[in-house]
């Protein structure tokens, strides 16, 4: 290691400033029907792809090293098989071998559409619960609505245990968290506008379709320790605690007043959505819900917009509801329903994600399509990949998960490709601020002079 190097090092302790975050640079899918998961670049090209077995069931995520934690559709497996059937969770590495194989299965529940990897490395899932006609009408369902049974839902959390086992070690069931106005003698009992925390056992949209929630969509707030789904069949998003002390029942629900006895046809938002989550801490619109509302059925005919809600959240967590009112807020803070003039439009699946640089990232579903949209819903960058497409994902270029891989692990500033002081800068800012980029010896999450060596040392070998 040389002198030279050494004391440019001390330099930039003393005088660094704050440099701008890479711009975001792969794309993530996996096409609906395909056995294929992509990363491109923004010129479209792919950089890396990734094999299964199995089509989609149906999202995916990259994971550590290089991996991607990606939902299977595994036919054979039993349960309740309706649209965005998975059933199987698989962790497949950047070299192809398959990490982990979850069977997430059986004859009366069966995982779906999406999956989150929670801070503590455990896995929430969705999941389809079958239920008998005669346990939905004994919990208060109309005998003249059900049809042969009724599909509930379920939140569960996985620990890894082995390379295809894993534990549920918290769970959480729509089943336990229903209000019925039909029956004053079957549990549950009340009127459902009285009682916006539960789910209307008898708000049945879809009518005797089994699938009667079709959840498509979930996500986690590490912060508030909260859980967002978003429920297709009743056009709304849920809110609710993964706190073991909370009662589960819902906190927040929005899109469709009507679906809890607050509000009339002509107050419904959401026209079968996806996608609803937080926008990350760090984002422009942070703590804000950002949902693509498809549009299917909407009163101004059928075109999808993405939309972007501030939630009405209190200092414990909660959030306000007025008296016999709806959860606010009245409008969207911002909504974008068309791509530089032009609408855009997917009956199904489909999803959305906020960047660093404050545009949007659209995935419109059907004619798989991604669409970066500034906030004036100009078009910054597209790409049609083809075939339909569940989600797109936006990666950023030095993201640590793929250091080694597609960079190298000095190169952190622009220009790319190119080693100079402002890389070390860039080092000591992220050095200071914590950040994974400048996490470079063991142990993980400790940042101490360890790391200096291991990046100074890694400086001086160059980049290939």
């Amino acid at each position: 290691m040389s002198t030279r190097l050494i004391a440019g090092v001390c330099l930039a302790l003393a005088a660094a400033g704050a440099l701008a975050e890479p711009e975001p640079e792969w794309t993530l899918y996996t096409g609906l029907g395909t056995t294929q998961t992509h990363l491109i670049d923004l010129d479209g090209a792919i950089v890396k792809s990734w094999s299964s077995a199995y089509p989609p069931g149906i999202s995916v995520y990259l994971h550590d090293g290089g991996s991607i934690l990606r939902a299977a559709n595994d036919f054979s497996l039993p349960g309740p098989a309706g649209g965005g059937v998975g059933g199987r969770i698989q962790i497949i590495a950047w070299d192809g071998t398959l990490e982990w194989d979850y069977v997430l299965a059986g004859a009366n529940h069966r995982g779906h559409h999406d999956y989150r990897l929670l801070p503590n490395g455990n896995i929430l899932a969705i999941v389809w619960e079958r239920m008998t006609a005669g346990e939905a009408i004994a919990m208060g369902r109309d005998p003249a609505t059900v049809g042969a049974e009724v599909w509930s839902e379920g939140i569960y959390e996985i620990q890894r245990t082995g390379p295809t086992t894993g534990d549920v070690v918290w769970e959480w069931h729509v089943w336990d968290h229903l209000v019925q106005d039909f029956d004053p003698g079957k549990p549950n009992f009340g009127d459902p506008a009285d009682h916006p925390e539960k789910v209307d056992i008898n708000f049945i949209p879809n009518g005797a379709n089994p699938d009667w929630l079709h959840f498509n969509g979930l996500d986690y707030n590490p912060e508030l320790d909260q859980i967002i789904v978003s429920c297709h069949a009743f056009d709304e998003l849920w809110v609710f605690s993964r706190d073991a002390a909370s009662s589960g029942d819902l906190l927040y629900r929005w899109g469709n007043p009507r679906a809890y006895g607050r509000g009339a046809v002509g107050d419904q938002k959401f026209f079968n959505q996806h996608n609803a989550q937080w926008i990350d801490e760090g984002l422009p619109g942070a703590g804000n819900i950002l949902v693509y509302n498809n549009g299917n059925g909407r009163p101004a005919g059928a075109f999808s917009s993405v939309e972007e809600l501030t939630p009405p959240l209190l200092p414990d967590g909660t959030y306000t509801l007025a008296p016999a009112q709806a959860y606010g807020p009245a409008a969207p803070t911002w909504i974008c329903d068309n791509a530089g003039g032009s609408t855009f439009y997917s009956s199904f699946i489909s999803g959305a994600q906020r960047l660093p640089n404050g545009n949007t990232l659209v995935c419109v579903g059907a004619s798989g399509e991604f669409i970066e949209l500034a906030p004036d819903c100009s078009v910054e960058w597209d790409h049609v990949a083809g075939g339909s497409q569940f989600r797109a994902t936006r990666i950023a270029a030095r993201d640590v998960r793929l250091r080694g891989l597609l960079w190298c692990a000095p190169d952190l500033a622009l220009p790319y490709d190119q080693l100079d002081f402002s890389d070390i800068v860039e080092f000591l800012n992220q050095f200071a601020g914590g950040l994974p980029g400048a996490d470079l010896a063991e142990p993980v999450g400790v940042f101490d002079f360890s790391d200096v060596i291991a990046y100074l040392i890694a400086f001086d070998a160059g980049c290939p």
